[in-house]
């Protein structure tokens, strides 16, 4: 089969490999639809993985080709989507199902082999079937969308309140539509890159703000009549994650999700604001609750029933084959994307529902 393995941080090749095994417990996959995250770019290019070579991709879905003895009710044909972590279900943190928290955990495409490839073997206990309603394509950002639902969840949002998306990548983008889709007075926007903010207004963002302008926190303030309920920060950047404490209202609630690999210096003045203004700060990390994988992933199928969806966030729609040539383009810098999406088998066979 075809698959994109990395061997070494910007070595990454598109090769010929065998079609994986599978053990009892497990399943093959035909992939169907596979994402990049913004993980995989350090990883990639950067970091490296934990193994090598590796094939990388941990945002898929696709159709059960083949069952091993084990496979439960789970039959050949049928469509699912793979939430990627493989819980050890015996530390502390698995036995109280925060399942995100585990000690000792397997990942497709970052431990071990993903789904940037014609087929993947994942467990059976890893499978979540998809209603008729979403496309093989959409399926794929079940990830993004359930990290998304996990950091609205962490930030308290409750129907009525106003919230600053700060970062419209693909899964600020699902947090804006599950905003958009839950009663939300008021939701804004940042980012510096125009096109997504163009995005971000047709799904429904009340107001965009362009960072590089300035002033952010200033616009807020006029715009929600004193501050934001929630602003979660999807970006990673430091000085992002700052302007959400000075967007949000008295008690308002600042969630951290976007990965910085860097410091994060709070001025004398946001830590008297954090204090006096009995503001929340707080951490989102990943999707995986009680009962796997949680009802973050079983509300991201349910927010695609009922109409929200990545095709707006899809910058890009590849082959196996361009994957080598699109990380150098990352590794470049200066150029637009959003969500880039490989089709093992084809644009069309993922747009399709059967």
């Amino acid at each position: 089969m075809k698959a994109v393995r990395l061997y070494k941080p910007g070595d990454l090749r598109t090769e010929d490999i065998p079609v994986p095994e599978i053990k009892d417990d497990e399943v093959l996959i035909k992939v169907m639809a596979v994402g990049v995250c913004g993980s995989d770019i350090p990883r990639a290019l950067t970091y490296g993985a934990h193994v090598s070579p590796l094939v990388i991709g941990h945002e898929f879905s696709g159709r059960i080709e083949k069952t091993g003895k084990e496979a439960g009710d789970f039959s050949a044909g049928e469509r699912v989507t793979v939430p990627p972590l493989v819980p050890c279900g015996t530390c502390a943190w698995c036995q109280k199902g925060e399942f995100s928290l585990c000690e000792d955990y397997n990942y497709y495409g970052s431990r071990c082999d993903g789904a940037m490839a014609e087929y993947v073997a994942v467990k059976k206990t890893n499978l979540l079937r998809l209603p008729p309603e979403i496309s093989y394509e959409d399926a794929a950002a079940t990830d993004p969308c359930a990290n998304a639902l996990h950091a609205m969840t962490r930030s308290g949002f409750k129907s009525g309140e106003s919230v600053v998306i700060y970062g419209a990548g693909p899964i600020g983008l699902f947090a804006l539509q599950y905003a958009k889709r839950n009663g939300a007075s008021k939701i804004i926007a940042v980012d510096v890159w125009p096109e997504k903010l163009k995005i971000a207004s047709s799904l429904g963002a009340d107001v965009i703000i362009n960072a590089k302008e300035g002033g952010v926190s200033k616009r807020v303030k006029e715009e929600t009549g004193g501050g934001a309920d929630t602003a979660v920060d999807f970006s990673g950047v430091p000085s992002a994650q700052r302007d959400c404490v000075h967007c949000v209202s008295k008690l308002g609630r600042v969630v951290l999700l976007g990965i910085s690999h860097k410091g994060l210096e709070l001025s004398e003045q946001e830590v008297d604001m954090i204090m006096r203004e009995q503001l929340d700060l707080r951490g989102s990390w990943n999707s995986f609750t009680s009962p796997f994988p949680g009802p973050d992933w079983t509300g991201s199928i349910e927010l695609m029933r009922n109409g929200a969806s990545a095709e707006k966030i899809i910058s890009h729609r590849l082959s196996l084959d361009e994957a080598p040539g699109i990380f150098r383009k990352i590794a470049e810098g200066g150029f637009f994307f959003n969500k880039i999406m490989f089709y093992p088998w084809g644009l069309d066979a993922a747009r399709i529902n059967t």
